[in-house]
């Protein structure tokens, strides 16, 4: 049985804008799940921030989707992911996106691996422990900087509540992209969406129509098994719009809408 995609925007793509107002752009468009950014709209250790921010997305309809940290496993101070945990608890939030340390694999020796899948091992206990899990955001000058580096670091954290993000680094071509996607099914929760050119450029989301179409076909049609979710669903959530516009946004919006709209329609929440 297949899961569900679900549209919905990363937060920290209008940092410039409030809560109530990032949420009242999601509604113009149609977005239904969110990932609240710890660095703007729900800071960690701000408790009532987060409760305030679960109140208004439930009011809007608004699922959260995730707690969006910028927590360092294994270069963070072991006590900084207390309030981070706190935070995402009183958020509702089902997980916790993270990075893998500092260090991308071409230079992370032997020591910064353990470290890292140590920190990562540790975290997603105590996160297990009130019902939410890890995501570890796919980045440059991380341990997910490669596919290889990236499992091999899943493998050594060795924790069922660790769940990979994907998005694509700038200039890699499509079917890496695919193979990178299909080799993290079924665990694999979270796609961020968005199109830039080889030199970084960000470009309306349309124009990587030849990416995100299979993707998403590839992401609404894996087995729900592993999706850790809850219910089996995953989600794209859009990120980083032509100059921070909300009007180029809606766009982006709309073109999202209507590659899901061509996906079978038991494989879509809208």
């Amino acid at each position: 049985m297949s899961g569900r995609l679900v549209p919905g925007l990363v937060s920290i793509t209008f940092r410039q804008f409030g809560v109530a107002e990032v949420l009242d752009l999601m509604t113009r468009a149609g977005l239904r799940a969110v990932e609240w950014g710890g660095d703007a709209h729900v800071p960690a250790g701000d408790i009532e921030a987060a409760r305030r921010t679960a109140e208004l997305s439930a009011a809007a309809g608004i699922e959260v989707a995730a707690y969006g940290s910028y927590y360092r496993a294994g270069d963070d101070d072991p006590e900084a992911f207390e309030p981070v945990l706190r935070t995402a608890v009183a958020l509702g939030a089902p997980r916790i996106r993270i990075w893998a340390g500092t260090v991308g694999s071409a230079e992370a020796g032997p020591a910064v691996r353990e470290r890292v899948a140590a920190d990562l091992r540790r975290i997603a206990g105590l996160a297990a422990g009130h019902g939410v899990g890890i995501a570890v955001e796919h980045h440059p000058n991380t341990l997910t900087d490669t596919l290889e580096t990236a499992l091999e670091l899943y493998a050594a954290a060795g924790h069922p509540g660790v769940r990979p993000y994907w998005q694509p680094r700038v200039g890699q071509d499509v079917t890496s992209c695919l193979a990178e996607v299909t080799a993290l099914l079924p665990s694999l929760v979270t796609a961020h969406v968005f199109t830039w050119a080889a030199d970084g450029e960000r470009l309306a989301l349309a124009d990587g129509a030849e990416l995100w179409e299979p993707t998403l076909a590839t992401l609404a049609g894996a087995d729900e098994h592993g999706a850790g979710a809850g219910d089996g669903a995953r989600y794209a959530l859009l990120e980083f719009v032509r100059g921070d516009d909300p009007a180029a946004f809606l766009d982006d919006a709309a073109t999202l809408h209507g590659w899901l709209a061509a996906l079978p329609p038991e494989s879509v929440r809208g």
